[in-house]
């Protein structure tokens, strides 16, 4: 295959080995800053797929979550296969405090008692979530803690 110009698509996803957290890309600003991209697998790809419902909440709790572990988190968003997430960190590169910052994001969703910004007003399709969905995603996810830095098997 020929070498394309979106980085995941030139990762043979039948070689990794979900869950994993890894570095996907770095990109540098003209006046110096940096943003890395963290690619966060939670399910193995074409095999399995988190519901939309309970993606959605754990998307909302991601985004929400982290910002109060770090305070130059740039983006949270899923991967449109469902599989995963992608992490974007204004100037920091280090992958042991993306993996706390996780941690700490995950249990902060099991604590929850509602999906932030839940409603019409602040989201374009409020009535497709799932915080139990969202509860049971993270707790599979940390569980495997310790296989987040094996990205293939």
């Amino acid at each position: 295959m020929s070498k394309m110009n979106v980085e995941s698509f030139n990762l043979d996803h039948t070689k990794v080995k979900a869950p994993y957290v890894r570095l996907a890309g770095k990109t540098e600003g003209a006046n110096g800053d940096t943003i890395y991209k963290y690619d966060i697998r939670f399910c193995q790809p074409n095999q399995e797929h988190m519901e939309m419902p309970a993606l959605h909440s754990l998307e909302h709790m991601m985004a929400e979550f982290s910002r109060n572990h770090h305070d130059q988190v740039v983006d949270v968003g899923p991967m449109g296969c469902q599989t995963g997430f992608y992490m974007a960190l204004l100037n920091d590169d280090d992958y042991d405090y993306v993996l706390e910052l996780l941690d700490k994001t995950l249990n902060d969703v099991l604590e929850a008692s509602e999906v932030p910004a839940c409603n019409e007003v602040q989201c374009g399709w409020a009535a497709s979530h799932s915080l139990e969905g969202a509860k049971e995603i993270a707790k599979k996810m940390l569980a495997k803690k310790d296989e987040w830095t094996e990205v293939f098997g």
